[in-house]
Order: C-alpha cells, then sequence, then structure tokens
C-alpha cells in the first residue's frame, strides 16, 4: 500500500472500492506498532477497530450493489466510512478510560463524547486514543504516568503539546488525521513541530460535550493533518453543536472543505512578530526567516502584504482565570487523581484566584475583541510565528516545578494563546525546515467565524508551498 494517502483520498478509494477498509486499518495498526518508540498512543484499539473495519467493508458493498442495481444505494453512505483516525486522551470513548495523563483510579466512559459520535456518523474508525500531558498545560506530551510522545522528525525532541501524540501519529503516517485541542496552543503547536495544518477552530463550531464550557471557553477541538483539504474535511465532520453547549453556532453554509478548493481573492494581510507581553526578542532567527520568507511567498500570490500588530491590552487577564480554574474544574472531577505537583499548583491556582478572577474574565471578552479587533479594519488576515522557539527537547523540563516550567514554556510558545480567549479561529501552516532539519510553522490568525478564509488562504500556500510532500526521514 502507498504510504501516506491522505484523508480525502483514503475516502474516494473506498467509495469506489479499490481499497478496503480492513486493509487501511490493518496498516494503520502497523504503522503504529512499527513506530511504537514514538510512544504516540497510550490506548490502540486493535481488535475493535478491525471488526468495525469489517462491519464498513460490508456497508460499502452493500452501497456498492444497491446503486449498481439502481435501487438508490448512496455511492457514499458517509464521508469517512471506513477511515482510520485518531483521537486525544481527553475525549471520552465508550469502553476506555479517560485519565488526561493524570493517574488515578479512572472508570471506562459509559458514552461517546460528541466528536466521537459525529466521528462515528461519518463511518471513520477510530484506532486509539493519543499521548497528551497533564490536563492539557504544556506544549510538551510527557507525563509520569503515560509517558512521552516523541517527534517523528527527530525522537530526541517532543512534538509538541499537548496534542503531540495526535500530531505525531499524522507525521508518521500512522492515521491520515487526527482530533487534538486547543486551549493555548495545543493544536497548532504540534502542528508547527510536526510540518502539519492544525485548526483552531472558533469557540463553538465543535462540541466538547460532556464538557459544556471546556476550560471556560478557551478550549475547543479541531484537526490535525498533512493537508488543508484534509483538515477542512475532518473539521466538517467534526463541526457542529449540542443542545447543552453553552457555547453554540449556526452550521456554515457551505462546507469547509469548499474553502480549501476555491482561490481565497486578493486579502489584506498583517505580518507581526509582537506578543501580548511585548517581547518579540526571543525569536529564533530561523523562525523568523521561515515567516518573512511566507510573507514573501503571499506577496508574490498577489496578496497586500504589511506590517501591523494588534494592540492585545490585558488579554492575560482574560487566560489565566480560565485556564487555572479549569485545571482545578478537571481535577476535581477524576476519582482519586495523583497528578504532578505542577499540576496540583496550577489547580490550586485555580480554586484561591481563578474561580474568583473568572467573572472578570468573562467581562473582559467584549472590550478585548474590540480592542484587538480593530485590526481587521485594515487587515483579512494575521500572519505570525506560532512558536518562538524550535521543538523543544524530550525531558526538557522533568522533575521541573510549576514556575520553571511555567516561565520556560512560556518563553517558547507566547504566539498562539491570545487567540483562544478571544475565541477565534486560526490556521498553523508549514513554513518550512530547521538548519537541523526541525520544523517550523506560522499562524494564519482570522476575524470572528471566519474559518473560510484561512482554509481558502491555507490551500492556495499549500498549492505554492507543497509542504505534503515534505516528510520524516
Amino acid at each position: 500500500m502507498r504510504e501516506y494517502l491522505g484523508l480525502a483520498e483514503q475516502a474516494d478509494l473506498l467509495a469506489r472500492g479499490e481499497i478496503s477498509s480492513t486493509d487501511l486499518v490493518e496498516h494503520s495498526l502497523e504503522r503504529i506498532a512499527a513506530q511504537d518508540s514514538l510512544g504516540a498512543f497510550r490506548v490502540v484499539r486493535a481488535e475493535a477497530a478491525r471488526a468495525e473495519a469489517a462491519q464498513a467493508d460490508k456497508r460499502l458493498r452493500d452501497g456498492r450493489a444497491a446503486a449498481g442495481r439502481g435501487n438508490g444505494g448512496e455511492a457514499r453512505p458517509a464521508p469517512l466510512l471506513g477511515v482510520p483516525v485518531a483521537i486525544k486522551d481527553d475525549t471520552d470513548l465508550a469502553g476506555e478510560t479517560t485519565p488526561f495523563a493524570v493517574l488515578g483510579d479512572h472508570r471506562p466512559a459509559t458514552r461517546d463524547a460528541e466528536q466521537v459520535r459525529r466521528l462515528r456518523a461519518a463511518g471513520a474508525i477510530i484506532v486509539g486514543k493519543t499521548t497528551t500531558c497533564e490536563i492539557g498545560l504544556w506544549p510538551f506530551s510527557e507525563s509520569p504516568g503515560f509517558g512521552a510522545a516523541r517527534n517523528p522528525w527527530n525522537p530526541d525532541f517532543t512534538p509538541g503539546g499537548s496534542s503531540g501524540g495526535s500530531a505525531a501519529a499524522v507525521a508518521a503516517g500512522m492515521v491520515a488525521a487526527a482530533v487534538g485541542s486547543d486551549g493555548a496552543g495545543s493544536i497548532r503547536i504540534p502542528a508547527a513541530w510536526t510540518g502539519l495544518v492544525g485548526i483552531k477552530p472558533q469557540r463553538g463550531r465543535v462540541s466538547g460535550f460532556p464538557q459544556t464550557d471546556p476550560f471556560n471557553g478557551i478550549t475547543v477541538w479541531g484537526p490535525l493533518a498533512r493537508s488543508v483539504e484534509d483538515a477542512a474535511l475532518l473539521l466538517d465532520v467534526l463541526t457542529g453543536s449540542h443542545p447543552e453547549d453553552v457555547y453554540r453556532l449556526d452550521a456554515p453554509r457551505t462546507p469547509f472543505v469548499e474553502a480549501a478548493r476555491r482561490e481565497p481573492g486578493r486579502l489584506r494581510v498583517a505580518v507581526s512578530y509582537k506578543t501580548a507581553f511585548g517581547v518579540s526578542g526571543r525569536l529564533d532567527p530561523q523562525i523568523r526567516l521561515a515567516v518573512e520568507r511566507l510573507a514573501r511567498r503571499l506577496t508574490d500570490l498577489g496578496h497586500k502584504v504589511f506590517p501591523a500588530d494588534p494592540d492585545y491590552g490585558l488579554v492575560a487577564l482574560g487566560l489565566v482565570p480560565r485556564g487555572t480554574s479549569g485545571v482545578a474544574d478537571w481535577l476535581d472531577s477524576m476519582p482519586n487523581p495523583v497528578p504532578e505537583p505542577r499540576t496540583a499548583v496550577e489547580a490550586r491556582l485555580g480554586r484561591v484566584l481563578g474561580k474568583r478572577l473568572l467573572p472578570l474574565a468573562k467581562r473582559m471578552d467584549p472590550g478585548l475583541r474590540r480592542r484587538i479587533g480593530r485590526i481587521y479594519q485594515y487587515a483579512d488576515v494575521v500572519l505570525t510565528p506560532t512558536t518562538a522557539q524550535l521543538p523543544l527537547r524530550v525531558g526538557a523540563f522533568d522533575g521541573a516545578g510549576y514556575q520553571k516550567t511555567q516561565s520556560g514554556v512560556a518563553a517558547a510558545c507566547p504566539y498562539a494563546w491570545t487567540w483562544n480567549v478571544l475565541g477565534w479561529p486560526a490556521v498553523n501552516v508549514p513554513a518550512g525546515l530547521s538548519a537541523s532539519g526541525l520544523p517550523i510553522g506560522a499562524q494564519l490568525l482570522g476575524h470572528d467565524s471566519d474559518e473560510a478564509t484561512l482554509i481558502s488562504l491555507a490551500a492556495q500556500l499549500e498549492r505554492a508551498e507543497g509542504w505534503t510532500a515534505r516528510r520524516p526521514g
């Protein structure tokens, strides 16, 4: 079987009967087993996935037979019927635990999360749950209880976090696409450090149910894939609200995959290296050069590209209470959790300060959106680095306390979290490789609910850059 078949490509081959789901799932399981040292998966559902693949093959055969007899059988009963995918280990999957990398007396989930329900409805086969860090706190995917995910480009380095296992699984060709979650860059950072497309959707675009207000509004779920079209296809499958969600959106007028197939038109792109704290001097020169090169590519493609910075104001006050109290909520919901000391410190901050300041943080939202959103009076998209540093080494923060870890990761990843506070969409795109062969990413930041513009522009960049041909050695 040809390596690195894309998500849409697999779905097309299955619908035409040119490949079987059994073959695709078996290939995925073989890749997972062969690259077990990368630690991408916490749980692999080998037997369940094989059984579901056999059912998908029967459904595909029945559909083609009915269509051939003229009985109105659907050529593709579901958009991902028979395609293997992976989910992050912060998501409930019936029959499996959801430890979120924290040791404890976890019980198997009795029902699927809404994202899983939508994946199953689309016919996707979930081969496993991917490695993360405790409560998604850090831009690495390591924990004392569940091991470390490693970067397929160089296993001495992290694939990022907290959706690092999902990113490693896709970058290594174990699956064509995977679901991650993003509360402060946790989709975009791993996408940047593994050479993938990662989409953080608009708040409320993808339901987190049974979490109705995940991390008090900063966390969303979205796709990681090698191509923009594959990421958009997975986003279409995931899109939708649950009646109990705090944030709900109407369905988009057109599928996101259509945005990936159309030209974006001439856009105004503001390039910014400023962070919310005004610290840009720590940006790795290789990353700055990569973003500058991508900006020139956008100019070559006909866009108006110019330097301009968002006015971030006191946006950090919108993040810290949400994040710390969210960690406290997660730990408090677990049976007998045994977290790392630094996770416990974050939870204590959430209980003591975060919950008190949370109402203030939410009251600040309209003013922050007006202030930061002024940049969209003269720009359609903002281009920034996704991270300030190249991938960190695995174990770089082993045994480190809360303050050392927090200051270290803040310096490495100061660019992504602001759009979580705003709730607006963002897309990581590959921006090249460092001198040592490690991937670099850039962010396309959009205005309220404007995923389609970001996806269309990212797809145009992909056609010009050809990043899907770049793969780990």
